[in-house]
């Protein structure tokens, strides 16, 4: 993996709703038509199920049947996943995203911030521990959805990472604030920010439009799809954000804080 690129495919899908079997098949036709290098493959938030709140219901455990199928895809594809998706650990109910090398090795960070407007808060435990991994000498900051709107969060306290990914089910109704709050992010922490969604109508009625998105560390647009289901792939130089961040020192003046 050389030379400080990083070769990233987003998958912006239209989810089946709570059928679990129906996606990944349609995930796995996706990954096996991927040409080229992909370093990190990023499925959206509870990519397996839509944005449901049927916990009890639809939850595995972290030697479940996604979880091994995700472990399996990697080691054939020789490549990372990453996505969110309906985890239970001691009698609780976490929306997990996971980080799944090839090597057998997984990592996780458990969505800090609870969608209440639809009673996620009711259904899901909030995580309180961030996740920065590490692939191709990048860190990696991984996000979920609502994360997005809370700053302070995500916020780069010096040279902590270099790209944040959110994972998202961010329905069109609000896409103005999802593009300009990836946009936001990338800005203000210089860095690249992938945002990946999902398009379609889940259950409920909500239509996604995706616009799944790259932005670089100056904020500028890399890549961006709206309407329609997209796999694409991004490669990214890490050199960008070094040069960036020596020609517009801009973090060194941030305010300083504790995350209590």
């Amino acid at each position: 993996m050389g030379n400080g690129q990083l070769h990233i495919t987003l998958i912006q899908p239209d989810i089946v709703w709570e059928d679990k079997a129906a996606n990944m098949r349609q995930y796995e036709e996706t990954i096996s038509g991927i040409s080229g290098a992909k370093h990190v493959v990023i499925l959206p938030e509870m990519f397996s199920t839509g944005f449901s709140m049927a916990a009890e219901q639809l939850a595995e455990k972290m030697d479940g049947q996604t979880v091994r199928w995700m472990a399996d895809i990697s080691v054939k594809h020789r490549c990372i996943l990453t996505g969110s998706l309906i985890i239970e650990e001691d009698g609780k109910y976490y929306n997990r995203m996971l980080w799944v090398q090839p090597d057998g090795r997984i990592g996780h960070y458990d969505k800090r911030h609870l969608f209440a407007y639809a009673h996620e808060d009711k259904h899901y435990t909030p995580g309180d521990k961030k996740l920065i991994v590490q692939v191709n000498g990048w860190r990696i900051n991984l996000m979920v959805c609502y994360d997005l709107r809370f700053p302070v969060w995500a916020r780069n306290q010096g040279d902590e990472y270099d790209m944040l990914i959110y994972v998202a089910n961010w329905p069109e109704t609000r896409n103005l604030a999802w593009k300009t709050l990836l946009q936001a992010r990338a800005i203000e922490n210089q860095c690249y920010v992938a945002g990946v969604n999902r398009v379609g109508k889940d259950f409920k009625g909500n239509n996604y439009t995706g616009d799944s998105s790259v932005f670089g560390p100056l904020g500028e647009l890399i890549w961006q799809e709206s309407g329609k289901t997209a796999c694409h792939t991004v490669t990214l130089d890490k050199e960008e954000v070094q040069k960036v961040r020596t020609k517009l020192p801009f973090l060194n003046d941030a305010d300083k804080f504790l995350l209590l």
